[in-house]
C-alpha cells in the first residue's frame, strides 16, 4: 500500500501497542493533539490515556520517567517534539539509559525508544531546525536510526521497539508527507544494515534520512551526464554497516558523504575514517569528500534556510568534478 512516512510510523506504533501491553507512548501533546506533526493522531482514542501519556513540558522529567519504566520491564516510546529539545534530556539518555546495562553487568536492560523530528526546511529557525545525531553517536550503548522511506520507517521502528537496548529514532520533518510503498502485513527491518538505493559504477554517494533522497536526485542528474552513481542509504548510524560502504567504494573508487548537520565534527568524518582505515582505501582514485551543512545556526529567512543543507545540484557538481578528474 502507498502511504506517507508519518502514517507508516503511526501504523508501526499502533501494531506495537496492539501486540504488547508493555508498550506505552509518552511525550508532549501526543494525546488529544496527536503530536506536533500529527504522527500519534487517533492513538489515544484507541488505547486510552493510560498508554498514550501526555507529559508536562519537561523533557528531562518524562524521559527520565521512561528510562525508569524501561528498567522495570515496560517498553516506553518517548516522543520529543523537536530534535533540538533532546538537549534537555541528555542526562537520562546518555548518563542513564545508555549506561545501566553495562553498569549492571547485563542484569538490567533498557528497552527505550526516543523518537524525534529534526532538520531544516520548515521555517522553524535556529532552535527548532538542528540535526543533532552527532551528540549521541559518541555514546556507547545507544543505537541510532534515521530512515529515509516510509517502508524503512515502519520496519526499523518495529525493530527499535523490540530491541532491549535504547534506540534514538530520528525522523526528518520534511519526510512526514513523503509517500512510499509499505507492506500491509507486519514486518521489521534489522537495525545496522545499509541499503543500496541505486546501483552505480563511477562514484558512491553515501547518506541517510532525507539526504539519501537528495542523493538519489543527484544520481539522476549524474545519469543524464553519463555518470553512474551508486547511492547507499545507511538507515542506521550506530551500528554502522561499514561493509556495505567499503564494498561500494571498492567498486566505484570514489565517494561523497552528504549530510545535513554542519560539516565540522559531524558523522561524515567517521564514515570517511571507516573508508580510509579499510581495504577500500587502496581502491580510491581520489580522497573521500564530505558535503555537510553550513557552519552556522539555521536561519529563519526561507531564502537563507534553503542554502544550509547540500542540494542535489551541489552534489551533482562535486561528483561530476571528481569523476572527470
Amino acid at each position: 500500500m502507498n502511504i506517507s512516512y508519518s502514517q507508516a510510523i503511526r501504523d508501526g506504533l499502533r501494531e506495537a501497542l496492539m501486540e504488547d501491553e508493555s508498550v506505552v507512548l509518552i511525550g508532549e501533546d501526543i494525546g488529544l493533539y496527536g503530536g506536533s506533526f500529527g504522527v500519534t493522531r487517533g492513538l489515544i482514542e484507541e488505547f486510552s490515556s493510560d498508554r498514550i501519556i501526555d507529559a508536562p513540558i519537561s523533557e528531562t522529567a518524562f524521559t527520565g520517567a521512561a528510562v525508569g519504566m524501561a528498567i522495570m520491564g515496560m517498553r516506553p516510546i518517548v516522543e520529543i517534539m523537536f530534535g533540538d529539545f533532546t538537549t534537555l534530556a541528555l542526562d537520562p539518555i546518555i548518563n542513564h539509559a545508555a549506561k545501566y546495562p553495562f553498569m549492571s553487568g547485563g542484569q538490567v536492560s533498557v528497552p527505550l525508544v526516543v523518537r524525534t523530528p529534526f532538520g531544516s526546511g520548515t521555517g522553524a529557525a535556529a532552535q527548532h531546525s538542528q540535526t543533532l545525531e552527532s551528540l549521541f553517536l559518541n555514546t556507547p550503548g545507544l543505537k541510532i536510526v534515521s530512515p529515509a522511506t516510509p517502508c524503512d520507517a515502519k520496519g526499523l521502528l518495529r525493530s527499535a521497539i523490540a530491541d532491549d537496548e535504547p534506540v534514538m529514532f530520528f525522523e526528518n520533518k520534511l519526510l512526514y508527507r513523503q509517500m512510499g510503498e509499505v507492506p500491509q502485513s507486519p514486518y521489521s527491518i534489522p537495525i545496522g544494515i545499509a541499503q543500496t538505493m541505486r546501483e552505480g559504477s563511477d562514484i558512491t554517494l553515501i547518506s541517510w534520512s532525507r539526504m539519501a533522497l537528495v542523493c538519489m536526485q543527484a544520481a539522476e542528474l549524474l545519469s543524464g551526464a553519463g555518470i553512474s552513481a551508486e547511492v547507499i542509504d545507511l538507515r542506521s548510524l550506530r551500528p554502522l554497516d561499514t561493509q556495505a560502504i567499503c564494498d561500494s567504494v571498492k567498486k566505484t573508487s570514489r565517494a561523497i558523504i552528504a549530510y545535513e548537520a554542519p560539516e565540522f565534527g559531524a558523522f561524515g568524518g567517521e564514515i570517511s575514517a571507516a573508508i580510509m582505515e579499510s581495504e577500500a582505501f587502496y581502491y580510491l582514485d581520489q580522497p573521500v569528500r564530505r558535503m555537510g551543512g553550513a557552519e552556522m545556526p539555521v536561519p529563519y529567512s526561507p531564502s537563507l534556510e534553503k542554502q544550509v543543507a547540500p542540494t542535489a545540484e551541489q552534489i551533482y557538481l562535486a561528483a561530476s568534478q571528481m569523476v572527470r578528474n
